[in-house]
């Protein structure tokens, strides 16, 4: 899987609180991923190590076979795995063509630790979805 650029990061809510260094320190801890409509890209139960950033397309959230969300571009998931207990919570699959920025959670501490406002936007997602669970 190639490595992102800062212009791949670039336009993403998620990274708005960066510059372009901060872009350019970050992208190639980020691999660039084309997937085609249909891919599991995680499964409900499953472990789970990788953080997901939707960069293109769209993908659906299901929860015991139930869909419950569609997400589009900016969008992410994955970080309960990596913040809480490992374990995936949802299967989410693409619906249509897509490309998605993934990130492992060895390199997920690291932006933690360097840049913690954008890891606290995350922080903060995963708090709200709590909340609202």
């Amino acid at each position: 899987m190639p490595a992102a650029t800062a212009d791949d990061l670039a336009g993403i809510p998620l990274f708005d609180s960066l510059d372009a260094d901060g872009r350019t320190a970050i992208a190639p801890w980020f691999g660039l991923e084309d997937v085609s409509p249909g891919v599991k890209l995680i499964g409900e139960g499953a472990s789970g190590y990788l953080f997901f950033l939707l960069r293109v397309g769209t993908a659906t959230v299901t929860i015991n076979g139930i869909e419950v969300r569609t997400l589009g571009s900016g969008d992410f998931f994955g970080e309960l795995a990596i913040l809480g207990d490992g374990r995936r919570t949802a299967t989410v699959t693409t619906a249509s063509p897509s490309q998605v920025l993934v990130l492992f959670g060895t390199e997920f501490r690291r932006l933690q630790q360097q840049y913690p406002e954008t890891a606290e936007r995350i922080e903060s997602a995963l708090r709200a979805i709590a909340r609202a669970a």
